[in-house]
């Protein structure tokens, strides 16, 4: 078990390393407030229950399992999914599942001191001794396809918030992996098969080739069965009109992001290039404990957030606050990141 394999990170809570079916439901995050104010702590110990205000129904949102991680903490009420156009595109993310993670210093920051993770820590209001860590797998309905990018830990987490958001996993024409660490393929297959047996795999060939080598358990289990009929991708190559994929290499080998765009709208989905929206954001040189190559990806951080904030796009990044869609400007040895509020339903453009 090692901090590069997609199964075996699971207690990290980073990662486990190593057309037709979507309902017209308005995006925006839903439910009552909590009844009750918790301390940071209480707050983060309840994230084990989900809360009441979660608009799943009654069959809950995740079924039990090694990989399950529940969909909101509790205290934030939300539904877990959020919706909206772009151009003649529609986005989805979906929040898959969440998790605790314990003693951050250790994961992001690892080469910072102390001092210094506290002084940006306080800065940003938020505590040096706990996380919270989403995963959040994207849909993107196009006028010819239905593309999900990425697949979150389990097939339970992601069919459940797939069901919330009203997408039949059969409609799905796409399955993009963004690259292969556990939390983005453990959704691929579960107890009884393939989740989207009828979907058209994608993956990057530098991606597969990788772990194809690595005799990793999680890569086995769910990703070489597909290999037979993957379609495999190389810097700038198209899985749609509208959608190109970028090497963004440093996080693994073969590490890519998505650019998004229809009828002048734009949107870059950037999956694990920058894992935290202050630790890796407002510090982009910060080595990262999961990056495969630190420097690769530092440089390769500074490379995608720089041009997004000079181009003023949004993005969604996999691990971001939910709903994971937000802005970047550069500030200080970073950036800032600013999360959307309204200009979804004004329409991004």
């Amino acid at each position: 078990m090692t901090p590069t394999d997609p199964v075996s990170s699971a207690a990290t809570g980073l990662q486990e390393k190593g057309p037709e079916a979507t309902g017209r439901k308005a995006a925006g995050l839903t439910g009552a407030a909590p009844a009750a104010t918790l301390t940071r702590r209480a707050s983060l110990a309840a994230a084990a229950a989900l809360p009441a205000s979660i608009a799943v129904g009654a069959a809950g949102l995740l079924a039990p399992g090694r990989a399950a991680a529940q969909a909101a903490p509790a205290g934030l009420p939300m539904a877990p999914w959020y919706r909206f156009p772009l151009g003649a595109f529609e986005v989805t993310v979906l929040l898959a599942g969440h998790r605790q993670l314990d003693d951050p210093h250790g994961t992001f920051g690892t080469d910072a001191t102390d001092a210094d993770f506290e002084a940006l820590s306080a800065a940003h209001f938020l505590p040096t001794d706990a996380a919270i860590n989403f995963f959040q797998p994207v849909v993107v309905r196009t006028p010819e396809a239905l593309i999900l990018f990425d697949t979150g830990l389990s097939a339970d987490g992601l069919t459940a918030a797939m069901q919330a958001a009203d997408i039949d996993p059969a409609a799905i024409t796409h399955v993009v992996l963004t690259h292969m660490h556990g939390d983005h393929i453990g959704g691929l297959a579960g107890p009884s098969g393939e989740t989207f047996p009828k979907a058209q795999p994608v993956a990057g060939r530098v991606e597969f080739d990788h772990w194809a080598t690595t005799g990793n358990e999680g890569f086995e289990a769910k990703v070489r069965p597909l290999e037979p009929r993957m379609t495999f991708l190389a810097d700038g190559d198209t899985v749609a009109p509208g959608i190109t994929a970028e090497l963004a290499a440093g996080h693994t080998p073969g590490h890519m992001i998505f650019h998004l765009e229809s009828e002048g709208a734009r949107l870059v989905l950037t999956a694990d290039t920058a894992n935290h929206f202050v630790w890796s954001l407002g510090r982009p040189d910060w080595q990262v404990r999961f990056d495969a190559d630190k420097q690769m990806a530092a440089e390769t951080r500074k490379r995608v957030f720089g041009r997004i904030a000079e181009e003023r796009l949004p993005f969604i990044g996999y691990h971001m606050p939910f709903p994971a869609v937000g802005y970047v400007t550069a500030e200080d040895e970073g950036f800032r990141f600013t999360p959307v509020s309204y200009q979804t339903v004004l329409g991004l453009g």
